[in-house]
């Protein structure tokens, strides 16, 4: 027999009092449906990779739809598996992705080059006269950078150009008809000004005069997506938008769609992290941190990003390129050693095993120096990553040390792009932290805790991440976005979650300081490497 509860998550799903977030992430497409409390009913993953083509980081257009369409049907199947109904009824639905990047159409819609996506480091060229000239730090990985390096190479597909977007605007376009973005991804392609709440005017027709000098006649402002804020009217899922989400025809069209977001949004939302004096901490394949400013920073700084809430206001946010990805491959090279002598508890036990070694680890991590730097990293000036192990003849190479250096080396970028907020005067009255590598309890957010020296918070909805983030902001639309945004997420969303907070702890705060310094030393060390290793 059906209990109430079960009962009830039926009837919303029947009544379409639902609602379905899709996020594109880096190594993972992952789907998820939540009823009116929120709640997580069901979801569905698909793994792809991007690929190191013509020295360029991309994804394919059809491996982006067929991992969306394998994440749906793939929630689809669970819905009906562990409730008995089809879900052809959802009264919302949101797309996120990866920030940034850089995908480039014409005026008959044809993709002009291949996705380039935020990891790649080719546009230091225009990174870098955008930021001296416009006053304002323009990163690598943002959308303008790579349209003007674009420009700058003079690369034949310039002028064709009729509409640049990100990843979460290219898939929210093809769905709905919108050439739209939420105001958070937006802020990641171009300076947005927090007061009017789309692109910074002035910057614009500033921008727009760099660009007219080399190539007369193209206007930046006519090729950027609408800027919205959560809760805005998006469109709705067109005929041709069911059928390329869910060829099967259970998804029908007319379903409202909310502004599609960016990964560092939906993070922020999928851990309350949205009003001021807050943040967050995302660890995957990149990790982030964003912040929630009181004030307007006093100066420019290279290793931090002005950007913002998906409600439009200011976030300082420290962007790594290199995450959990390294960490992910030894653990798969000790998951193939578990194997080979007869042992077999899958990906999740090994992760267990090596995370809680590296809490008896020494404090500084016994000697041991690790870098993740899989790609060029610009917060340290590297434009190409090596991973690397090093130790000297007097470390102590332990499992435990082993892996602790692991962690840290997760963590080593971004504790350095984080004493500029430190510095600036910025303060904090928490910091929330998502992603897997946070799904062993109190390992890595212990250590994390350390490397920022402030408490770290994890909460019961973590390792569903971005997707519930995402999900979260297409029930506040279906809902009718009523109240504000941070109040909506504490008075109705996070209220009664469970939390866990860990305080840093000073033996790990003073070890891993230890440990930081000679990080940074060692960064000649990951330099040499890029430039002697091919």
């Amino acid at each position: 027999m059906a209990t109430d509860q079960q009962t009830d998550v039926v009837a919303a799903i029947l009544a379409g009092e639902t609602s379905l977030g899709i996020e594109l992430g880096s190594t993972r497409i992952k789907a998820c449906l939540i009823g009116p409390d929120h709640a997580v009913i069901a979801t569905g993953s698909h793994d792809w990779e991007n690929q190191f083509v013509d020295r360029l980081w991309t994804y394919s257009t059809d491996a982006v739809w067929e991992g969306v369409q394998a994440s749906v049907a793939r929630l689809l199947a669970a819905v009906e598996r562990e409730h008995g109904v089809r879900a052809t009824a959802v009264g919302a639905i949101g797309v996120s992705a990866m920030m940034h990047g850089y995908l480039a159409f014409d005026q008959d819609d044809a993709l002009l080059v291949p996705f380039r996506t935020w990891r790649n480091t080719n546009t230091e060229v225009a990174a870098a006269e955008l930021t001296e000239t416009l006053g304002f730090n323009f990163p690598l990985r943002w959308s303008a950078s790579h349209l003007y390096q674009a420009v700058v190479d003079d690369e034949p597909h310039v002028a064709d150009i009729a509409f640049f977007t990100t990843l979460a605007g290219y898939v929210h376009w093809r769905l709905t008809g919108r050439k739209v973005l939420g105001i958070g991804d937006a802020s990641g392609m171009f300076p947005i000004d927090p007061t009017t709440r789309d692109y910074d005017a002035p910057m614009l027709a500033r921008f727009q005069e760099m660009v007219a000098a080399r190539r007369p006649g193209l206007d930046p402002s006519s090729l950027l997506p609408e800027v919205l804020v959560a809760g805005e009217d998006a469109g709705t899922l067109t005929v041709e938008g069911a059928a390329l989400l869910d060829p099967t025809g259970t998804l029908r069209a007319g379903i409202p769609v909310c502004p599609p977001e960016g990964d560092a949004g939906t993070g922020m939302v999928a851990t309350n992290a949205v009003a001021q004096r807050t943040g967050n901490i995302s660890a995957g394949t990149s990790i982030f941190a964003m912040v929630v400013l009181e004030r307007a920073l006093t100066r420019v700084h290279e290793e931090l990003d002005l950007v913002t809430t998906p409600a439009g206001d200011l976030v300082a946010m420290v962007h790594c390129n290199n995450g959990a990805s390294e960490l992910g491959t030894w653990a798969g090279v000790f998951a193939e050693f578990a194997a080979a002598m007869g042992v077999e508890g899958g990906s999740d036990a090994v992760f267990e095993v090596l995370f809680r070694a590296a809490l008896d680890g020494e404090a500084d991590g016994g000697g041991l120096l690790a870098y993740n730097y899989l790609s060029g990293e610009p917060i340290t000036g590297l434009a190409e990553g090596r991973p690397l192990v090093v130790r000297t003849p007097g470390s102590r190479l332990t499992l435990a040390n082993f892996m602790r250096t692991q962690l840290y080396a997760a963590f080593g970028t971004l504790s350095l792009g984080m004493r500029v907020l430190t510095d600036e005067g910025v303060h904090l009255d928490s910091m929330f932290a998502h992603g897997g590598m946070f799904r062993t309890a109190g390992v890595a957010q212990r250590l994390l805790a350390a490397a920022i020296g402030a408490p770290v918070t994890v909460g019961d909805t973590a390792s569903e991440g971005g997707a519930w983030g995402i999900a979260v902001l297409a029930e506040y639309l279906r809902t009718g976005a009523q109240p504000n945004l941070a109040t909506y997420l504490a008075d109705r969303v996070f209220a009664g979650a469970t939390l866990d907070v860990a305080e840093p702890d000073p033996s790990d705060v003073a070890g891993y300081a230890e440990w930081l310094d000679q990080y940074s030393a060692g960064l000649a060390i990951e330099r040499a490497a890029t430039e002697a290793i091919r």
